[in-house]
Order: C-alpha cells, then structure tokens, then sequence
C-alpha cells in the first residue's frame, strides 16, 4: 500500500490463489492503523488507516509533506483507494479491485497483496516483491 510503490496489474494472481469474497471470520476483517511504512528497507513517514468489511476494502494514509511528488498511489502526499475485495486466508492473499481512488490510474486495476495476521498486528507486503514495500498496522476494530 505505500504510496512509493508501483501497482500491480496482474489480475491472474488472484484467480491463481482461488481467492474468494472473504467471509466475516477473515483474520482481516476490521479497521487497522498504520504504524509504519519502509520502502527498499527505509522508514517513510506516513500515516493511515485501512479498513476490511467482508467484500471490500478502503485505504487512507498520508505524508506531512503534502510537496511530497505524486506517486502512482499519492496526490500531494495523500493515498485513498477503495474497492472490491477477494481474500485467500490459507494463502495468505488478498486482491482489491479499485473502483475509485484519489490517484485516478488506479481506477479498474488489481491490486494484490500478501498479509500475515498476528494477534493484533497486519503486515502488508506486494506480491510483487520488486515494489519494495512492507507496511504493518494495529488492530482498532474487528
């Protein structure tokens, strides 16, 4: 999810994991906070939220510097995307199909995701590991 990423277009990875509309008893389902954000192994310094309900998902995460250049993910150093979901608990991946998003390139792409759920802490990291990124965040809400 970092704003520093690129997206990923690769709409087969999800249909490859057999990810299905996630249930209410995901492992993902509630609201997280960021707490923090490394790109090539360096700290970036964002904020945000994201939010899982059964079928959907929604991204906010922000840099105080709002002169931060735009990113594939960031207008003026903010991110907001949400979409459609699809999760695979046993693989541990999950897919958003954007539908709208602050970045309007992400508009109808695929993003995908893997996570890793452990007590109350979420790691997120692309599936593409040439992006770069890992951002984990802490349970608010189940």
């Amino acid at each position: 999810m970092s704003a520093c990423s690129q997206p990923v277009e690769d709409s087969s990875a999800a249909a490859t994991t057999n990810a299905v509309p996630s249930a209410d008893s995901s492992p993902l389902t509630g609201v997280w906070e960021m707490t923090s954000l490394t790109v090539a192994g360096e700290p970036v310094p964002y904020s945000g939220q994201i939010a899982f309900t059964a079928d959907t998902v929604a991204v906010q995460a922000s840099n105080p510097d709002t002169a931060a250049p735009d990113t594939p993910y960031a207008v003026a150093g903010y991110e907001a995307y949400y979409g459609g979901l699809s999760v695979d608990d046993a693989a541990g991946v999950f897919a958003i199909d954007v539908e709208s998003a602050a970045a309007r390139d992400l508009v109808g792409q695929t993003l995908t995701r893997t996570f890793e759920v452990i007590d109350d802490e979420l790691v997120l990291t692309p599936t593409d590991p040439s992006e770069g990124f890992r951002v984990t965040y802490e349970r608010l809400t189940d």
